[in-house]
């Protein structure tokens, strides 16, 4: 199901699963039981969306995930851009086939403080780190949301 608010996600505890999405691969980030760590996962490389939909129901299984957090790409002014189109449709087509809670956080920059976060690497390193630590920055920053509310 797709939440419209951060107040009707569930807390205190529980793993919370942070997908990226992007046409060619998905960043993933998983928190820890009680929310206090974030870690990246390697991302999925996006062949077909209902391989990606199955990669992220193993990890939700394997990770016992209690929660999903997908960063929206809006514009500047807070409009959709047709990537964030297809992140809902995206998000749309996996609350099918889940019953876990979704919401969405605006991701404006993070891929700026991923690459910040990444450092200097070479140019095939970044790429295959930028979506999972965009992921991370994502689940920080939902985290950081539920602890307000």
């Amino acid at each position: 199901m797709i939440l419209s608010d951060y107040k009707d996600f569930p807390r205190p505890k529980g793993r919370i699963l942070a997908l990226d999405w992007g046409q060619r691969r998905c960043g993933v980030a998983v928190s820890d039981e009680n929310r206090d760590f974030v870690f990246t996962r390697p991302p999925f490389y996006i062949k077909t969306q209902d391989e990606l939909i199955q990669n992220i129901l193993n990890i939700i299984n394997a990770e016992k995930i209690s929660g999903i957090v997908i960063g929206l790409p809006l514009h500047a002014d807070g409009s959709d851009s047709e990537t964030t189109i297809m992140v809902r449709e995206f998000a749309k087509k996996l609350a099918l086939k889940t019953n876990l809670p979704i919401i969405f956080t605006e991701e404006n920059l993070t891929s700026a403080a991923a690459q910040e976060e990444i450092g200097r690497k070479s140019i095939a390193k970044i790429k295959q780190e930028l979506d999972s630590v965009s992921a991370k920055i994502i689940l920080e920053n939902a985290i950081a949301m539920l602890k307000r509310i």
